[in-house]
């Protein structure tokens, strides 16, 4: 029963969801428009961008990840190992396409593809304000490029709390002029860095498709 109500908590957190539109209003105000018909006014954050390191390893697959969960949606796959990982469509996360799973502990992907590209700083800034606005004290506590499997992706940690639980995403977000990928594991802060090797054997078996 636990592992079921953190699963259906960290996947209805809209921090990975992007469906909304940036506007700006008759008066010249910016706002935020979403799909449910709702609106507010958009941040004024003027503060500088933060540059953001490369990390100058280059990452690969594992070689024990020996299955290829290809999307429908866009030329993006991932490998990944069947024997410690299971997968399905999403059902908990409508922006989601996959949802997965490690068999033997408590660890959770989800796998998000768009057909549109967005800009990996928009999508770094947007990540953050959808992750403060159901978690207040979110924060990115880790950020880098990466080159993984010839891709260049953004790493994203981001912590918070949220009805109670203090949580950690930790996962890959890429771009290109074919669409959008976010690829994105997540379980309690507390376990991050008992599971942060299986996150990063996982989500380097990230991998652009012919």
């Amino acid at each position: 029963m636990k592992k079921s109500f953190i699963l259906f908590l960290f996947c209805n957190i809209s921090i990975l969801s992007f469906a909304q539109i940036n506007a700006i209003t008759d008066s010249g105000e910016p706002v935020t428009l979403r799909l449910d018909g709702t609106w507010s006014y958009a941040s004024k954050d003027t503060t500088p961008a933060k540059e953001i390191a490369t990390n100058p390893t280059p990452f690969t697959k594992s070689n024990s990840n020996s299955f290829l969960l290809k999307s429908t949606k866009a030329k993006i796959g991932v490998w990944l190992d069947p024997k410690k990982w299971s997968f399905k469509k999403a059902m908990n996360n409508e922006a989601a396409e996959y949802e997965l799973q490690l068999k033997d502990g408590d660890l959770y992907g989800m796998l998000i593809t768009e057909q549109i590209e967005i800009p990996l700083e928009f999508l770094r800034k947007q990540a953050l304000e959808n992750a403060k606005s159901v978690a207040p004290d979110a924060m990115i506590i880790k950020e880098e490029y990466r080159t993984v499997n010839g891709l260049k992706v953004l790493l994203l940690q981001l912590n918070g709390t949220t009805e109670g639980i203090k949580f950690s995403y930790y996962g890959y977000y890429y771009s290109n002029e074919n669409g959008t990928v976010q690829f994105v594991t997540y379980t309690a802060s507390k376990l991050l860095s008992k599971y942060q090797k299986t996150s990063e054997d996982i989500l380097n078996g990230l991998v652009l498709l012919d």
